[in-house]
């Protein structure tokens, strides 16, 4: 019975050398179409479409802004770095974008909207979104005069947040307004009120701040009616009750013990 021998090494050799360069014309192929594709004039980008509800920005702001820093067509565009030039816009949260062939870029925004505003330990005034990040923009852009600070160390910002949409509430049952919430480099809080009051709330959890504040406010109003005298600063920190200094009088408040008056 015939058995198959094996091909001599010169014509394996061969065969493997022409497999090669077949690949690598291939390869070249490829890549002078995709070459040629990428200078197509037929692929260029015409129309630049903007989605998302844009209240800061007019699509002719975007479009000059971001559009000169546009390259390529629609094959060959880099979607990140187009990206990065819509986000590099004012006022910009985040862009989305997708090809929408033959000649369209289709791109949402979403535009950061402003809660609070933000003093760094730099000193620099800036803003923090809905989202507690802090980010960039003409502060005098912002129509909501009525916006509260906040200064904490750098990354603080969503923590805050958090706990001012807590506290906020809480202290606008007594017709309370946060004007100002400070957070220390030892994680202490404070705030500064509308009517001028600074309460001391001390370091804890968000629950624990927030229990204490409550337990406060159950009682502060006696204490302010019984001197008639207006709420000046507060001393939450105390296990066993609070300190206060009402306009003119200093005392310290426990559960259940009778308030001591002191004459400053």
């Amino acid at each position: 019975m015939a058995t198959d021998s094996p091909l001599p090494f010169d014509i394996r050799l061969m065969n493997g050398v022409a497999s090669a360069l077949f690949a690598l014309a291939a390869a070249g192929l490829v890549a002078a179409a995709l070459l040629w594709l990428s200078r197509a004039p037929w692929l260029s980008i015409r129309v630049i479409q903007l989605e998302g509800d844009l209240q800061r920005n007019s699509v002719a702001t975007i479009r000059a802004n971001a559009a000169p820093r546009l390259s390529g067509n629609l094959l060959s565009i880099d979607l990140d770095k187009a990206r990065a030039a819509f986000e590099a816009v004012p006022w910009v949260r985040q862009a989305t974008l997708r090809r929408v062939w033959p000649d369209r870029l289709a791109v949402h925004l979403d535009e950061h909207h402003a809660v609070a505003l933000w003093q760094g330990e730099d000193g620099n005034e800036r803003l923090v979104n809905a989202q507690g990040e802090v980010f960039e923009a003409n502060v005098g852009d912002v129509e909501d005069e009525g916006l509260p600070e906040f200064s904490g160390p750098a990354g603080s910002s969503a923590p805050m947040l958090s706990l001012y949409r807590r506290l906020q509430p809480v202290l606008a049952a007594q017709k309370l307004e946060i004007e100002t919430l400070y957070l220390s480099g030892r994680g202490s809080w404070r705030v500064a009120l509308d009517s001028g009051a600074e309460l001391q709330l001390g370091r804890g959890s968000e629950d624990e701040v927030v229990a204490r504040t409550e337990r406060f406010l159950r009682t502060v109003s006696q204490i302010t009616g019984r001197f008639q005298r207006d709420l000046e600063y507060a001393d939450l920190r105390h296990g066993d009750g609070y300190a206060v200094r009402l306009r003119g009088i200093t005392t310290t408040i426990a559960p259940a013990v009778p308030v001591a008056k002191k004459t400053r």
